[in-house]
């Protein structure tokens, strides 16, 4: 008597490759999905907490509120922040020895701006055609409605690059917009 082979459908114990359940199914991917989102922007959240006290200045808004003139400033040029530095040179021995730096709110105007100092009368025309000659700006501390505003013919540095906002090696021209 000749056996007959089991069908391989009919086994109690293995079902069919069709009636397989994929290990991710839609809805465990869709959750998934959902978390990696809500990571990202918590993360994002935590990441771009903007701080507005003296101790912490991270943010060009914070540093424009604080300029001399914040709406002059904003408008008619750059916020910045202004270090005072005093540097002594000794001869014999030669010596270089640096004060303690003090950093205050300052303003640099561009300079198609320069009549606003002209028409406060803070600069003379003298001063506007030297510190034009020189090809360079103005930038002030204090408040130009007051006695303590204190008013420089600056020299804009092209040498100076800021070196966090390109990559290391690249060499981004200035665009327009930088330049006083």
């Amino acid at each position: 008597m000749r056996r007959k082979p089991p069908s391989r459908s009919t086994s109690p114990y293995k079902s069919s490759p069709s009636s397989q359940s994929p290990v991710f199914n839609l809805t465990t991917i869709a959750i998934l999905a959902g978390v990696f989102i809500l990571g990202i922007g918590i993360g994002i959240a935590f990441s771009s907490n903007t701080t507005f006290s003296p101790s912490n200045v991270a943010s060009r808004e914070y540093i424009d509120t604080k300029a001399p003139n914040p709406e002059i400033c904003v408008q008619y040029g750059a916020s910045a922040v202004v270090m005072d530095t005093r540097l002594f040179l000794t001869f014999n021995p030669f010596n270089v020895y640096v004060s303690q730096s003090s950093m205050r709110p300052g303003c640099v105007l561009r300079t198609n701006n320069w009549q606003i100092l002209e028409n406060k009368k803070l600069v003379t025309s003298t001063q506007v055609r030297d510190c034009k000659n020189r090809l360079n700006t103005f930038g002030f501390t204090g408040n130009l409605d007051s006695k303590d505003v204190n008013i420089s013919c600056v020299y804009q540095n092209d040498a100076a690059k800021n070196i966090f906002s390109t990559p290391e090696g690249a060499v981004a021209p200035p665009t327009e917009t930088e330049r006083f």
